[in-house]
């Protein structure tokens, strides 16, 4: 029997849970317009994200770039990071997380719009 994929609503949008193993887990992410994610790290996961809709300012390690559909991003384990729609659309990327844990709870905040 297949396992039902994760799916969550966000402040600053949403995520669902494409495919999920042992050693990677693939996510598609929506970003609303006006919004960003936390400035935070991982200690076990990189991240390596395609931008596919909208543009977006993208913070790694505080060096700030500005992405469009095709542009690519590679986080690595312990890198600041930092994604914000600056469109009038949703910014939508896919999202590949390789390393030794995949859960929400290696994210260590930085600095949070919503107070987490």
């Amino acid at each position: 029997m297949e396992k039902d994929l994760e799916s969550s609503v966000r402040p600053w949008g949403r995520y669902e849970v494409l495919q999920e193993t042992p050693f990677f887990k693939v996510k598609c992410i929506w970003v609303t317009p006006g919004k960003r994610l936390s400035y935070q790290r991982h200690e076990r996961r990189a991240e390596h994200w395609y931008i596919v809709q909208g543009e977006a300012e993208v913070t790694l390690n505080g060096v700030i770039s500005h992405c469009v559909p095709g542009d690519t991003v590679e986080v690595k384990i312990g890198d600041l990071h930092r994604i914000s729609n600056v469109s009038d659309i949703e910014v939508i990327f896919i999202e590949v997380q390789t390393g030794t844990y995949f859960g929400e709870d290696d994210i260590e905040r930085i600095e949070d719009d919503f107070g987490r």
